[in-house]
């Protein structure tokens, strides 16, 4: 568990590394770039910034590729940036890290959308038939008044048979 003052540290490196990749980075190679997450180590030396290119997904590869490299160049510039806003003696040196979130999210959707179409499938071979009869539930028996008067007029005579 990170303590506070790390914890702020690597949220303002946040909001510094996003402002300056708004505003201060023209590369063109760089594309829809978001910084999704920043960690910082424990003593505050190293930091990773997880960031994520949004576009098509046919051009996905190729941005993400040319998105790393314009980081890669612009590292110095960020750093000495983030050191100047966060007045530190020691800036932590930056790490650009592409986030697999969105890739891990697309992947949990097919498996999510496969198991719908599954469950579809199994429903429609199903059917609405029951195993058993319609109405499974034993019902209370429906008591003959004849029938109990023609027990009871043979349970007479056996008893006279007897004596």
């Amino acid at each position: 568990m990170s303590s506070p003052r790390v914890r702020r540290i690597a949220d303002r490196i946040q909001v510094i590394v996003a402002e300056m990749l708004e505003r201060r980075i023209k590369d063109p190679r760089l594309g829809f770039v978001t910084v999704t997450d920043v960690r910082v180590s424990g003593d505050t030396q190293q930091a990773t910034v997880f960031y994520t290119v949004l576009g098509s997904v046919e051009d996905q590869q190729a941005q993400m590729i040319a998105s790393a490299q314009a980081l890669e160049s612009a590292k110095g510039l960020i750093r000495s940036e983030v050191g100047k806003q966060l007045g530190m003696r020691h800036v932590p040196s930056l790490t650009f890290v592409a986030d697999a979130l969105p890739e891990t999210a697309r992947q949990l959707d097919e498996v999510l959308a496969r198991a719908k179409q599954q469950d579809e499938e199994v429903a429609a071979l199903r059917g609405d038939t029951y195993a058993g009869e319609s109405d499974p539930y034993k019902k209370p028996r429906v008591r003959d008044e004849d029938l109990d008067d023609d027990w009871d007029a043979q349970d007479d005579t056996d008893d006279r048979d007897e004596d």
